[in-house]
């Protein structure tokens, strides 16, 4: 289901002078500062100077946009007034956008003081919709920018919970978007202000009384926008969102004169995408580390497929294919008009001195990256990953997860000392029948299965790391790998040393098994 985020930014234009003024004079951030002056700006409307932008500070002093400046004046003696400045605006608003991309690969401006951002499938990237949302924000506060932010199924949904919700943050429950929409005013719906008053008028004030009335006489009455509005807020009219694309980022664009419905005809313009794309990476010295497949279709939706690599990679077959693995997800609808391929993030490829042929003491050289990218793809990057040895004689603490192809630490593997394949995290409490205190178990009880044990190895006692809390100054671990009637190999442990009561309470957990 599509979930898209609204980003409503109330002062822009004021939020953005006052960074500038904050930059060249070389102060603190605006976040930062204790007291906030009244700052507005102006621009010429007809024969006067009227009031464009105000900061949170004019705005409680009752300024509003559209006053007049001199009776803004006279209201606030002390008013700090600056140009305004729409196309520096705008272009900063692409910019802002453009820095969005780092959480979801479709973001798009939306002038004069929203943005849009995609986050179909991104938000599990960042901890969920909360998590993310509550970062994006707390990003923006730091950076001195008033911001309020909506998720919802429908772009109409998310842009009317953003300027009109009590909470500066709102998700809406998938599925949920018209039952939180109907108890907005109607000015919610992005219609003009001429259409809003007529709709007072007649005592509509909400959205859910809108709902249900007919349509055909507000259609008559109002013409097709207030329809087409309400449809795009409820998801029942496609509104599509136009990404942003970085000026400087590498890709390609594709346009078909007839739409595209089949995988093969989709894979063979993949492939054409590719062998335009990683030429021109060749020639700037860089490799892909993040691509966007965006799918155009006839009907103004928009999909986009996300990849990405281990290393920085420019070949042209590895990146196809991971990009063709990836079209069972496409849903072509009445079909794909266009494809654009971007390459988000690429990084510089450093020439390699490959092994020579000619030397018998070494084989060829094996590139484990392709296989990453395509278990990474396939299974999700969070799945995949190496586990390295790290200093310490604990063994919960011995290993560190880490990405696939990371250099190895200085820690090695210790190979004398016999571990099992899959530790228990955390242990588990087992019953145990046994002498004490150095005699092995004779049997134990694990999920309601009696072991009897057949054979034992141990013990071998682990003491623990005092350095790191005062509770394992005197704590010691006997292990004992153990061996059932029926084959099973396990390892087990006892808190304490049978002698005295501060090694610990000699309770036996699982640890791990063999």
């Amino acid at each position: 289901m599509r979930r898209v985020v609204s980003l409503y930014l109330p002062t822009w234009p004021t939020d953005r002078l006052r960074r500038r003024q904050a930059t060249s004079a070389g102060v603190q951030p605006p976040a930062e500062q204790p007291l906030e002056a009244p700052l507005v700006t102006r621009m010429a409307e007809e024969n006067r100077q009227v009031i464009a932008a105000a900061n949170q500070a004019a705005l409680r002093l009752g300024l509003r946009p559209g006053m007049a400046l001199a009776h803004a004046q006279a209201m606030v003696p002390d008013l700090q007034v600056a140009e305004a400045d729409p196309e520096g605006d705008t272009s900063a608003l692409a910019e802002l956008a453009a820095w969005c991309l780092r959480w979801s690969p479709l973001t798009a401006p939306a002038a004069p003081d929203s943005l849009w951002i995609d986050a179909t499938g991104c938000a599990h990237l960042h901890g969920g919709e909360a998590a993310m949302l509550a970062a994006l924000l707390s990003r923006l506060e730091r950076a001195g920018i008033s911001a309020r932010a909506a998720l919802a199924d429908t772009p109409g949904a998310a842009w009317a919970l953003a300027r009109h919700s009590a909470q500066s943050m709102t998700i809406v429950p998938p599925g949920a978007h018209a039952d939180a929409v109907a108890l907005l005013p109607i000015g919610a719906l992005r219609l003009e202000a001429e259409t809003v008053q007529a709709l007072r008028r007649l005592g509509i004030d909400l959205v859910g009384q809108l709902l249900s009335l007919p349509r055909a006489p507000l259609a008559r009455r109002f013409g097709p926008e207030v329809l087409r509005r309400l449809d795009q807020a409820l998801g029942r009219e496609a509104e599509p969102i136009t990404p942003l694309v970085p000026p400087e980022a590498v890709q390609h664009h594709l346009a078909f004169a007839e739409p595209l419905l089949t995988a093969a005809a989709l894979a063979i313009a993949i492939e054409r995408l590719v062998d335009a794309v990683c030429p021109r990476l060749e020639q700037a010295g860089l490799g892909a580390r993040r691509l966007d497949l965006i799918f155009e279709r006839v009907d103004d939706a928009v999909q986009v497929i996300p990849i990405g690599t281990s290393r920085p990679s420019r070949d042209a077959h590895h990146l196809g294919r991971l990009l063709k693995e990836r079209l069972e997800s496409v849903e072509p609808g009445f079909g794909v008009s266009a494809m654009r391929l971007v390459v988000t993030l690429a990084e510089p490829i450093r020439p390699t001195q490959r092994c020579s042929a000619l030397s018998p003491d070494h084989g060829p050289e094996v590139d484990l990256a392709p296989l990453v990218d395509r278990l990474a793809s396939r299974f999700g990057e969070a799945r995949v990953f190496s586990v390295l040895p790290r200093e310490s004689d604990v063994p919960e603490r011995a290993i560190q997860v880490s990405f696939p192809l990371a250099a190895g630490p200085s820690a090695a593997w210790t190979w004398d000392l016999r571990r099992p394949v899959r530790l228990l995290n955390p242990p588990q409490a087992i019953d145990v029948v046994s002498a004490l205190p150095d005699d092995p178990p004779a049997l134990f009880l694990w999920r309601r299965i009696r072991h009897r044990v057949r054979r034992a190895d141990g013990p071998e006692r682990i003491a623990g790391e005092w350095w790191r809390r005062d509770g394992e100054v005197a704590a010691v671990r006997d292990y004992w790998a153990v061996e059932d009637e029926n084959g099973h190999r396990f390892w087990l442990f006892r808190r304490g040393d049978g002698a005295d009561p501060a090694t610990g309470d000699l309770s036996w957990f699982l640890h791990g098994l063999f």
